[in-house]
């Protein structure tokens, strides 16, 4: 039972995440204003809103424009609801990390869809993650900053180094809040799956003409799946890789 409540609490975030992102996007309130149509702009009444059903029952069309509604909704909503249950079976009921990985969420379709991070929500997770850790949760400040900071470091050079072609800056700041949120050594298995899976993406794209070699590609959701892997198996590589280092 307290699956399929984590599960429902998922579905319900999501469905929220995709205002937030919608309503990021126009600098618009996700808060004070009702659902709306994106389309027509119709007011959507409580029986619009119901996570996934909705979409399925309407055939995934708006009950009063009938234009196609974006799969982003239905996807988003599951895929949170999986990452909730994920977190669940991993860590146990922990409100903390559902909240971070919430804003991941957003930071990956955001940057996936506009090519742009949100600075509000890296502001909040890292502030979030800082007061976590400075009231003694999740692990040493000290290590967490340190880590955030060599992270962040790292990502500036590569900055710097190509003049903002290669990493925005937006991604220096995500790094360092992941940093900050995952310590050391997760933050090492984060990057490295990261890079490892752009680069496999890339020449995918690369190799099917989607994409040519000076195209630009957000790097913003490798880095956010790189930290929901660490943050699911960090540990356990790590000192796998640890041991295999010792022997």
């Amino acid at each position: 039972m307290i699956s399929l409540f984590i599960f429902l609490l998922g579905l319900a975030s999501g469905s929220f995440l995709n205002v937030v992102i919608l309503r990021l996007q126009k600098d618009e309130s996700a808060l004070l204003r009702r659902s709306y149509c994106p389309q027509c702009k119709h007011q959507l009444s409580w029986q619009d809103l119901i996570p996934v059903l909705s979409f399925v029952l309407l055939e995934g069309k708006c009950r009063y424009c009938k234009k196609a509604i974006s799969w982003q909704y239905p996807t988003i909503e599951i895929l949170t609801a999986s990452i909730f249950l994920a977190i669940f079976f991993a860590q146990g009921l922990n409100f903390y990390l559902w909240s971070i990985a919430s804003l991941l969420i957003v930071i990956f379709v955001y940057d996936l869809r506009y090519y742009l991070i949100p600075d509000i929500i890296v502001y909040l997770g890292t502030g979030a993650a800082f007061l976590y850790r400075m009231f003694g949760h999740g692990g040493s400040l000290e290590n967490a900053f340190i880590s955030a900071i060599l992270a962040s470091l790292f990502f500036l050079a590569i900055y710097l180094a190509s003049k903002g072609t290669w990493m925005g800056f937006g991604d220096v700041k995500l790094a360092f809040f992941m940093g900050l949120f995952l310590g050391f050594p997760n933050i090492l298995v984060a990057l490295y799956s990261a890079f490892f899976a752009g680069a496999v993406v890339g020449m995918v794209l690369i190799l099917a003409k989607k994409k040519k070699m000076n195209s630009q590609v957000p790097f913003g959701p490798f880095l956010v799946g790189g930290t929901f892997f660490a943050l699911l198996f960090g540990e356990v590589i790590a000192h796998w890789y640890l041991r295999f280092l010792l022997v």
